[in-house]
């Protein structure tokens, strides 16, 4: 049984992290205070395409003090926290010069098993509602265990949620034995998992061939600023992208996630959905915030992406 999305996302974002960022406008330092994380920027952009998302997410200590009402306060969400005892990451960096530079930086630590328990009874219950679920990854493997979403990407469905994964490594692993519906990875995080020896169109859709037949129903991989890869109804399509000005390279592939989840909540098909997240994503580079971009403008930008296919994938 599919649960049918009345145009809502719910988002696992575990560990979300309090980013400071340092910038220089008109000579004057300027300093930006910000919930984030994949899952924060994801949640963004979903919004601002349109759809709601419900966060399922845990903040702690005099760091969460901060960054839980920071949470509470992005527009077009309903936030469902765990509180925890314990302090949630956070990190400073320094982008005067024009360049990101990191000053300092903490994942947070890890999720305790009362804490853990709770976050994923609501991620649950919240995902079941939604109908559509997108799994982020915390910004360090000690918070969370990979096991962990392997099990909730697993329960969820098997009660008819369609899941979305935003992972590599061992927990893109662990959630492919469970079954996906879709999985976005980027060529870098290919290549450093092994799936790919480089970043060649040929080595890259064999891996897309390969995560789909462990377990991803669609598979799409970013490749920066040369387009991306798409495997749909076992067909691989070359994804061009319109070419825009970069201004912050970092959350073009959390935009492209977002995206597709946003379209699928509206009932839109996979087609759409990757054309829209390419477009999404396209956009994202153009700005300083991360998982941020005006819906008219990837509206627009969808319609200059096009699918191309290239390869049967079986």
């Amino acid at each position: 049984m599919r649960v049918m999305s009345d145009g809502r996302v719910m988002v696992f974002a575990p560990a979300p992290q309090l980013t400071v960022t340092i910038e220089q406008h008109h000579d004057e330092p300027e300093l930006h205070v910000h919930p984030g994380g994949q899952g924060i920027w994801q949640t963004r952009m979903i919004t601002s395409l349109g759809a709601q998302v419900t966060l399922c997410t845990a903040a702690g200590g005099e760091v969460g003090r901060v960054l839980a009402p920071l949470m509470a306060d992005l527009h077009g969400v309903t936030m469902r926290l765990v509180a925890r005892e314990h302090g949630s990451g956070w990190y400073v960096h320094d982008r005067r010069s024009g360049s990101r530079q990191e000053l300092a930086e903490r994942p947070g630590v890890p999720l305790s098993r009362h804490e853990l328990d709770e976050l994923y009874n609501l991620t649950l219950a919240e995902g079941l509602r939604a109908g559509i679920a997108v799994l982020s990854g915390p910004a360090h493997p000690s918070v969370i265990k990979p096991e962990v979403y392997g099990r909730l990407a697993a329960d969820l469905r098997a009660n008819g949620c369609r899941v979305i994964a935003d992972l590599c490594g061992r927990y893109l692993e662990s959630v492919l034995e469970a079954g996906l519906n879709v999985v976005k990875i980027s060529h870098e995080e290919l290549i450093k998992d092994g799936l790919a020896a480089d970043g060649s169109t040929r080595e890259l859709m064999a891996a897309l061939v390969k995560i789909n037949t462990e377990g991803a129903e669609a598979v799409l991989v970013s490749r920066a600023d040369e387009g991306a890869l798409a495997l749909i109804d076992d067909e691989i399509f070359s994804v061009s992208l319109p070419r825009l000005t970069a201004a912050e390279h970092r959350g073009a592939g959390d935009s492209m996630t977002a995206g597709v989840a946003a379209t699928l909540a509206r009932g839109g098909s996979m087609t759409d959905a990757v054309r829209t997240g390419a477009a999404a994503g396209a956009l994202n580079v153009t700005r300083h915030g991360l998982g941020t971009g005006h819906v008219d403008a990837v509206r627009v930008l969808t319609e200059r992406v096009r699918l191309t296919p290239i390869k049967k994938a079986s």
